[in-house]
């Protein structure tokens, strides 16, 4: 007896026939079509467990076809394959209740185990039906299989409030999938509050996620509310969670367990209604061995972990982020660029130690500085090895050194722009692709003096210790 009736739609002859032939060795019985009109007329007369179908066939979307479905036989199931591998592609299938997205090609024990799981557990899901124009900018990039993962991760978890615990090297887009797991989930309507842990002075952290009350501590005049309370009905993000100090992390687990903190410097517990992401460039079991982390509240974070990878890992990815980027460079106003095969093949060298925000800045910096519409490989060759202002200022013999290396940098940057200068908007992007050298620099002029540094760079301390960490900027020591 068969183990269940798949239903087929694919106007690919050859992916019916491969699943015919794996579907049938399962043990289902299977029925195959080309087009979404007859997999409609079998639906609705009620034929068929289960569902898989390609989302673009000749006579209608399957993205079109799912509502209908889903209203008639709501707990019928519906795999959706596409070879349209983007991250909205997952969303759309997710939020139009498939109950899981397949990119092509896939692979067929896969396939075979979720039917498997499907037909034992068929499960409805409330659909929400966004408009086209929700989904107009993508927050996400990539065709590669590490990418497909994580947007069928996300797809899955998206109508739910589980915390997410994000891992990636710096630059891999963590807030990114943050935004995008709050924009287009149930709390979409709600406030993203977003809090860098290691931007915070440890002794404010505790103020700055739950408020405190007037007289709490010295400065303290007024009531101030916290993160926890903007983000209320909303996603509040705590990035670099690796940095919070052992007291507020006590606060923290609490809050996950009971779900009600207190002010510093109150009394009355306060109820919260809040979807906790979470995100680290450290490796947090690390921290806990050291004595750093609490293990307890690791596991309470890390309910769902979600780990991206380095560029360097979804090399495969790198043209379309080139072409994503070239195109929000054009929207910015500046002119339309592309890469000859030399170029691309010369980034794809590269190991991206910045990841994909060093890609983009890259990218950003070749559609603002250089005229022609097609980048070559010389220029691209130039680009991953700048001028190094530590090597133009030569050993630390003082601040005047730094301050022509970082003139003569510029302004090899800003040549061919009137009066010297880029449009309005490009100048920081331009300065940010300096810092590291810039504070490099600095730190080895400085002979390592973080005070110094910060004050010859018009930086708060604070701010200087952070852009270190972030940037991994080897400090300058003196004495061997």
């Amino acid at each position: 007896m068969p183990a269940g009736s798949i239903l087929v739609a694919d106007d690919d002859t050859a992916i019916r026939t491969v699943l015919n032939q794996a579907l049938s060795r399962a043990g289902y019985e299977v029925r195959l079509t080309g087009n979404a009109a007859t997999l409609w007329r079998w639906v609705s007369q009620g034929e068929g467990d289960l569902v898989i179908t390609d989302v673009v066939m000749p006579d209608e979307n399957a993205f079109d076809l799912l509502p209908r479905i889903k209203k008639i036989r709501p707990n019928l199931p519906v795999i959706v394959m596409s070879a349209q591998n983007t991250f909205m592609t997952a969303i759309r299938a997710s939020e139009r209740g498939a109950y899981e997205y397949l990119p092509k090609p896939f692979d067929l024990k896969e396939l075979i185990a979720i039917v498997g799981r499907a037909l034992a557990e068929p499960k409805e899901r409330a659909a929400h039906h966004p408009d086209d124009n929700e989904f107009d900018s993508i927050p996400l990039v990539g065709r590669s299989p590490a990418m497909q993962e994580i947007y069928r991760v996300l797809a899955r978890l998206m109508q739910t409030d589980l915390t997410v615990m994000i891992s990636g090297e710096s630059g891999t887009g963590k807030e990114l999938v943050a935004r995008a797991l709050h924009d287009y989930g149930k709390r979409r309507n709600g406030p993203f509050v977003a809090v860098n842990m290691a931007a915070i002075p440890r002794d404010l952290i505790e103020s700055e996620l739950f408020g405190h009350e007037r007289g709490a501590f010295t400065g303290a005049n007024t009531r101030a509310t916290g993160r926890f309370e903007q983000a209320e009905g909303g996603t509040l993000f705590l990035d670099e969670i690796g940095d919070m100090p052992m007291e507020a992390q006590t606060r923290l687990l609490r809050v996950l367990q009971q779900g009600e903190y207190t002010t510093v410097g109150g009394r009355t517990p306060i109820k919260t209604d809040v979807r906790i992401v979470a995100a680290s460039n450290k490796d947090l079991r690390i921290l806990i061995q050291q004595g750093l982390f609490r293990e307890d509240l690791f596991f309470r974070l890390n309910v769902v972990p979600l780990r991206l990878p380095p560029l360097r890992e979804r090399i495969e990815d790198l043209p379309d982020l080139v072409r994503h980027f070239f195109a929000l460079a054009e929207r910015d106003g500046l002119p339309p660029k592309k890469l000859d095969a030399q170029a691309l093949d010369r980034l794809k060298q590269h190991r991206w130690p910045g990841n994909v925000r060093e890609l983009e800045n890259l990218v950003r910096r070749l559609a603002a500085l250089y005229p022609q519409d097609v980048i070559t490989g010389s220029v691209i060759e130039g680009e991953l090895a700048p001028p190094s202002i530590a090597s133009a200022a030569g050993t630390p013999q003082g601040i005047d050194n730094l301050g022509a290396a970082v003139e003569t940098y510029l302004a090899s940057h800003f040549a061919g722009f009137p009066n010297g200068m880029p449009p309005p908007g490009l100048y920081h992007r331009i300065l940010r692709e300096i810092e590291v050298p810039l504070l490099t620099a600095a730190l080895a002029v400085t002979r390592g003096n973080q005070i110094r540094a910060a004050d010859l760079l018009g930086l708060n301390r604070n701010t200087l210790r952070k852009k270190i960490r972030d940037l991994d900027i080897q400090v300058y020591r003196s004495g061997g």
